[in-house]
């Protein structure tokens, strides 16, 4: 990795609360804690996400006032330990309680003495860094190059009911100006996190076109759009930009995507993927973003977004479109139910799974179906499948309602803006049969998910076999 890659840090929600309660016990005296840290050694950026959180408890500590806190090295022997084992990065984290801004003489001191020793211990190429949380929740942070020099954190954002993000050259950012009006309803600040922003959107189809379109007149930075299929005439009524032309030129969908969004001229950077989500390179690439829009109805393709999400600390919308239309007798196109469902998934929460949308035996039928489609087909035929559902209708102003109800759960959660908690909020289902729009709370964790949290690169890519790389022989 070069110095030229930005690095920046990830917690989940509960990780930070976690901190917080702990850094700030109400004495005004600083706090300690040591965060273990998986990674996603990208090309664009180098994602430190937080896996576990040590706290050193403050009656260890031999010192602690309101500008100081010291605490024996022992303290972290077995922490290292797995640092070395699993080559985790090591981040200190301290209170200011104080409320300065700024890492002082004294945290430079002992950053020098502690992060050379513990690149020591963990004999690993990866970087390790300290950072300081204020009393209103706010964090900035350095890592140490090997050199020994110090280098901020780009930014350390934080993946729980709100989405935060707190950059070390906040307001430095250049807004252009189309966004001007965005900045009337949602202030500058907001603006400048959306144009850092790095967003993937799985799936170019149905609703990921006009989620595309929303987050590129939005003035999302960086926008990863990932499908291996291409234009046909049935995709035409609802792939927003498209053309016969482009069908008949056989045209990639994340091609027409990505024409579109350079001659709109906004200063979205993209990066297009005409490869399916389970390819090693789209996790690797798409693992280097902040949030990810899951625009696709594979089960098996839903629970991989699920855990990549988990694995490397993402914000996960996942859009999901129900219209039901039967025949009677003569009559066609008889509507039964029109709804949908924006589901929110944070890390170390629950899941996809546990939320019942399905289970893990109907992900393992999707693999096979998509690893061995003969096999699939016997399967079900055997009546070891159960059937899988047939191509429902698919009606461009329903997706692009339930394409701009997810985009504005981004917006909710960057700016909150309900009169209702975001936490209130961690799925939205709604329904044109009814008129009605019905938010669920969160409820319980992922027991499939849980151990995952912050894991970052493994190998196999999520641990999944599918994702091994085959060397040649």
């Amino acid at each position: 990795m070069t110095d030229t890659v930005p690095v920046t840090l990830t917690l989940t929600g509960d990780q930070h609360a976690k901190l917080r309660r702990h850094l700030f016990p109400g004495d005004g005296k600083e706090a300690a804690a040591i965060a273990v840290c998986g990674r996603r050694a990208g090309n664009r950026r180098h994602r430190l996400v937080a896996r576990d959180i040590f706290l050193v408890p403050h009656t260890a500590c031999s010192e602690r006032t309101a500008t100081r806190v010291t605490w024996p090295p022992d303290l972290l022997d077995d922490l290292l330990e797995r640092a070395c084992a699993e080559r985790l990065s090591v981040v200190k984290i301290h209170s200011h309680p104080t409320g300065y801004g700024a890492f002082s003489g004294v945290d430079d001191e002992g950053d020098r003495r502690l992060l050379p020793m513990i690149r020591g211990w963990v004999e690993a190429d990866v970087l390790h860094g300290s950072a300081v949380m204020l009393p209103d929740g706010q964090m900035f942070g350095r890592v140490m190059n090997p050199d020994g020099k110090f280098r901020p954190l780009y930014a350390i954002n934080v993946v729980g009911d709100d989405l935060h993000f707190w950059y070390a050259d906040a307001g430095s950012a250049k807004i252009p100006d189309f966004v001007a009006s965005h900045a009337q309803a949602f202030d500058e600040g907001t603006i400048e996190r959306l144009r850092r922003l790095s967003v993937a959107v799985i799936g170019c189809s149905g609703t990921g076109s006009p989620v595309i379109e929303q987050l590129i007149r939005l003035g999302v930075g960086v926008l990863v759009i990932v499908d291996d299929d291409f234009m046909e005439t049935r995709n035409v009524n609802r792939i927003l930009n498209s053309t016969m032309r482009d069908v008949g030129r056989k045209r990639s969908k994340v091609a027409v995507m990505a024409g579109a969004i350079r001659r709109a001229g906004l200063g979205t950077r993209v990066i297009s993927l005409q490869k399916n989500l389970w390819d090693p390179d789209v996790v690797r690439e798409v693992a280097q973003c902040d949030v990810v829009f899951g625009c696709m109805d594979t089960v098996d393709g839903r629970f991989l977004l699920n855990t990549l999400a988990t694995f490397y600390n993402m914000a996960y919308f996942d859009i999901g479109v129900r219209l039901d239309a039967v025949r009677e007798g003569n009559r066609k196109g008889i509507i039964r139910e029109v709804c949908g469902t924006i589901h929110y998934l944070q890390p170390g929460r629950s899941s996809l799974m546990s939320r019942g949308l399905f289970t893990m035996t109907a992900v393992a039928a999707a693999g096979l179906r998509r690893n061995d489609p003969a096999a699939h087909a016997q399967q079900l035929e055997d009546g070891y499948i159960a059937g899988v559902p047939a191509h429902r209708p698919a009606v461009i102003s329903v997706n692009m309602l339930a394409a701009s109800l997810a985009v504005n759960e981004l917006l909710a959660r960057i700016h909150p803006f309900r009169e209702e908690p975001n936490r209130a909020s961690a799925s939205v289902i709604f329904s044109l049969s009814s008129m009605e729009l019905m938010p669920e709370a969160e409820e319980g964790r992922c027991g499939i998910l849980a151990g995952s949290v912050g894991k970052g690169d493994i190998k196999p890519l999520l641990g999944q076999m599918d994702l091994a790389e085959r060397r040649s022989a």
